[in-house]
C-alpha cells in the first residue's frame, strides 16, 4: 500500500475487494527515510526539521517546534515521547526560539543539550525526536484507525498481524487484539459474557540475538498475531 494505513479499506475497495484472509502491518520508520539526511528523521545527520513521511503535506517539524505553545509541546513530549519533566523540554524550547528560530535537528539538540549528558544523549534525543514525528505524521490516530478497519474487512479466521517499535504502538496493537479497543477494557454482551473479536495465537515474537547483530534497528521490535472470531 502506497498510503496511510488509515487507508486500508478505502485503497481496497478501489480494487474491488471487501474481505481479505490477512493483513500485515510493519508500523516502522524505513531504513530509506532514516538514511536519507534532508529528511529530519535522524538524531545523527544535520538538516532541516522535517519528518513528514509525506512530503505533500503542510504540517513539519519545523512548524510544530516554532509555532506550537508551551502546553502543546508539553503534552507531545509527555505523551508521545513519554519524557520525565517534558514541561522543562517546553519551556527551553519557547525560550530558544525567542532569540532565534530553530531550524536544523542540530539547533533543536543544542537547544535542549542541558538535559541530556554524553551518557543518556541517545536515549533522551531519541525519545524527543519520536515525540515530535509522531506528532507531525499523526501515527497513532492512524495505528487505530487502521486497527478498526482490519477488523471490519478480515473474514472469521483472518490473520491480523503487527510489527511495533516502541511502548506506544505496541500497547494499541495489544489491547485491540485483546479487547477490540484501545482501552483494554473487555465489552460484554447482554448476557455478561465477554465478546472478544479476536484470540491471540502464539506469544510475542522478538528478533534473536543472531537477528539484531545482522539488523540492529530490529531491536525493539515486537511482532503480535492475532486471528479474528
Amino acid at each position: 500500500m502506497n498510503t496511510n494505513f488509515s487507508s486500508i479499506k478505502q485503497y481496497l475497495k478501489f480494487y474491488s475487494i471487501d474481505k481479505i484472509n490477512g493483513v500485515l502491518a510493519d508500523f516502522g520508520v524505513s531504513s530509506h527515510q532514516i538514511d536519507t539526511k534532508s529528511r529530519g528523521f535522524s538524531i545523527k545527520s544535520n538538516s532541516r526539521l522535517d519528518m513528514r513521511m509525506n512530503q505533500n503535506q503542510s504540517l513539519d517539524a519545523y512548524f510544530i517546534i516554532n509555532n506550537y505553545s508551551e502546553k502543546k509541546l508539553t503534552s507531545i513530549f509527555l505523551n508521545y515521547g513519554e519524557l520525565k519533566k517534558a514541561n522543562i523540554f517546553s519551556n527551553i524550547i519557547i525560550n530558544k526560539r525567542k532569540e532565534s528560530l530553530i531550524e536544523t535537528t542540530f539547533q533543536l539538540k543544542k537547544a535542549i543539550s542541558k538535559l541530556y549528558n554524553e551518557k543518556n544523549k541517545n536515549k533522551i534525543l531519541s525519545k524527543v525526536f519520536q515525540a515530535i514525528r509522531i506528532e507531525v505524521n499523526n501515527e497513532l490516530n492512524e495505528i487505530k484507525t487502521f486497527l478498526k478497519k482490519s477488523s471490519e474487512i478480515l473474514i472469521p479466521g483472518g490473520r491480523l498481524v503487527c510489527i511495533s517499535y516502541h511502548s506506544l504502538e505496541d500497547r494499541l496493537v495489544k489491547r485491540f487484539m485483546k479487547s477490540g479497543n484501545f482501552e483494554g477494557i473487555p465489552k460484554k454482551d447482554f448476557y455478561g459474557n465477554i465478546i472478544k473479536p479476536f484470540k491471540g495465537i502464539g506469544r510475542i515474537i522478538i528478533p534473536s540475538i543472531e537477528e539484531i547483530k545482522i539488523n540492529r534497528r530490529s531491536r525493539s521490535a515486537k511482532l503480535r498475531i492475532a486471528e479474528k472470531l
